[in-house]
């Protein structure tokens, strides 16, 4: 079955399910991008790139890398150096990875991301994340913040395609058997709200990643928040009952 022909099942099961779709109350699987959402790693990929691209003879900025974060690594190097050949392009990735693997101690989970993460848990929520990292990526920062016991389900960018493409969300609501209705989608880039878009699932954008509160405010999530503060008070319960709220 095609994504499109998956997706619209899955759009036409959750709208004859579910009066209200945009209702957090009702969400059974939250599912989170990682990188700027629930890990402060973003200061180190605009380093890490510098590093990489410097190292094979080509310059970038801070907005520019920002800009690819939640895409695939290598779809994110095609954007950024376009001029480079393939093969500087496999060194600007392998030297990427070095540099990153280096230094990844420095990348906590954001404050208070993990009593956040308990708290759904306890309450009976299923959560999962769909992120633009290679799978081992994500096994290894997922072993370093000691998380994995909290997500029944992780999909990652070479397992199905770079954001915004939405095979990545449509293989978590497959896995778990939750309908798009029943989930909604946490991301910090335009890709991230792109991808729920795609799919008419719900989406909180949070402003404290990497892209500006005005440039997700332009996709419309369902929810915006400023801080992972008020993202663990939106999904715990408290101020849920406003839409789009900030």
């Amino acid at each position: 079955m095609s994504s499109q022909s998956a997706a619209s099942i899955a759009i036409a099961e959750a709208s004859s399910h579910v009066s209200n779709p945009h209702n957090l109350a009702d969400k059974t699987l939250i599912i989170f991008d990682w990188d700027g959402t629930l890990m402060d790693s973003v200061g180190l990929i605009v380093e890490a790139m510098h590093v990489a691209g410097e190292a094979h003879g080509f310059k970038t900025t801070d907005k520019a890398v920002k800009d690819i974060i939640g895409l695939s690594l290598m779809n994110g190097i095609d954007i950024l150096y376009p001029q480079a050949s393939d093969l500087q392009k496999q060194g600007i990735q392998q030297s990427y990875a070095e540099y990153y693997i280096a230094n990844s101690h420095r990348t906590p989970l954001f404050a208070p991301i993990e009593s956040m993460l308990q708290t759904l848990q306890r309450q009976g929520k299923q959560m999962a994340v769909a992120t633009g990292k290679k799978r081992k990526g994500l096994d290894r920062v997922l072993a370093a913040s000691s998380s994995h016991q909290y997500f029944v389900m992780t999909r990652c960018a070479d397992e199905a395609g770079s954001k915004p493409d939405p095979q990545m969300l449509i293989d978590i609501l497959q896995a778990t058997q939750q309908g798009i209705a029943d989930a909604v989608f946490v991301g910090d880039s335009v890709y991230d709200i792109e991808m729920a878009t795609q799919l008419g699932m719900s989406s909180i954008a949070v402003n404290y990643g990497t892209a500006s509160a005005a440039e997700l405010a332009a996709q419309q999530p369902t929810y915006q928040v400023e801080t992972p503060q008020a993202l663990m008070a939106l999904l715990c319960g408290e101020g849920v009952s406003s839409s789009h709220s900030l």
